[in-house]
């Protein structure tokens, strides 16, 4: 949230120029507020764990906001027991006639599948295109990023022959951009996945800026210029214990799993891993909130005013 200040005080030019948010005491007079309406759509298999962790990076603000949960479809769970999703979740079809301020849609254990062999491919485009009329801003997180720019604009994920996972250091690359305020010029971020688009095809589209990235990683963060789309392909969500429990599940199906980098003390998997990610990765949750919610989302939450601030979509 910003803080209030007269509207003739220097520090409120100074301020703005160093990318602290301040509002002046006219447009805090302006502000209607009310709770932010936000949904996840969760497409982990196992959904308890991933609610804890997004609801954890949601938590740092001093919004009021209104979580719903929603799932593809209504098949049964290996990892998730059917009493916790019929009591928690609603079906996309059951909502889809809502409009709301937020909307993540959640990684996917899909990484080597082409997207014509989803199962669910065509739904989740539906929910793509239904997000571009009735959602102030999206956060696409790793798979759901790539399979968006895909569908969106056609940009295709290369995979890579080995997985890429440990601990990255990226750095910011516009100290204006809201979504990185606050940010160290440097900060580390984890990354468990197969696919990655190459900076020069973000850049391709001209609706699309590149805001983080890593030498090793690469693009680690995107969004759209109108601010309606957020594309992650990183997991600063993540426990510290996160990457060491995927390393040990993939160590059963294949002995040569290499160990995450920059992830156990000294590189040694048998010292405990290091969490070094989590206050970057509340903050970006938080300024997305902010900035690419709270502050642009209509009072009156319906199609044609989400329409009226995003004129120029173009998709």
């Amino acid at each position: 949230m910003p803080i209030k200040i007269p509207d003739q005080l220097p520090a409120l030019s100074v301020l703005d120029k160093e990318n602290i948010f301040v509002m002046s005491e006219h447009r805090a007079i302006s502000q209607e507020i009310r709770p932010m309406q936000v949904a996840i759509l969760n497409l982990m298999p196992n959904k308890i764990e991933t609610e804890v962790q997004i609801l954890r990076m949601l938590s740092n603000t001093p919004l009021q906001i209104n979580i719903e949960f929603i799932r593809i479809n209504a098949n049964e769970s290996k990892n998730t027991p059917t009493e916790h999703l019929d009591t928690f979740y609603h079906l996309f079809d059951d909502v889809k006639h809502k409009q709301y301020d937020g909307l993540i849609i959640t990684g996917a254990p899909l990484a080597l599948l082409d997207y014509s062999q989803v199962t669910f491919w065509d739904k989740i485009c539906e929910v793509f295109d239904w997000a571009e009329k009735n959602v102030t801003s999206t956060m696409f997180s790793c798979w759901a990023a790539h399979a968006a720019l895909y569908h969106h604009y056609g940009l295709n994920r290369h995979l890579r022959k080995n997985k890429l996972s440990g601990i990255f250091n990226h750095k910011a690359l516009d100290e204006k951009e809201p979504l990185t305020r606050g940010f160290d010029e440097n900060f580390n971020v984890p990354h468990s996945r197969y696919g990655y688009i190459d900076k020069s095809d973000y850049e391709s589209i001209s609706q699309i800026k590149v805001l983080a990235e890593s030498e090793e990683a690469g693009v680690y963060l995107a969004a759209s210029k109108n601010k309606q789309q957020v594309y992650l392909t990183g997991h600063p969500e993540y426990d510290t214990s996160t990457l060491h429990e995927e390393f040990l599940r993939d160590s059963l199906n294949d002995s040569g799993t290499a160990i995450p980098k920059n992830y156990y003390k000294d590189d040694n998997q048998n010292n405990p891993p290091i969490g070094s990610w989590r206050s970057h990765g509340s903050l970006l949750f938080t300024n997305w909130l902010n900035y690419y919610v709270y502050q642009i989302t209509p009072y009156k939450l319906d199609a044609s005013n989400i329409k009226a601030i995003h004129p120029d979509t173009v998709i």
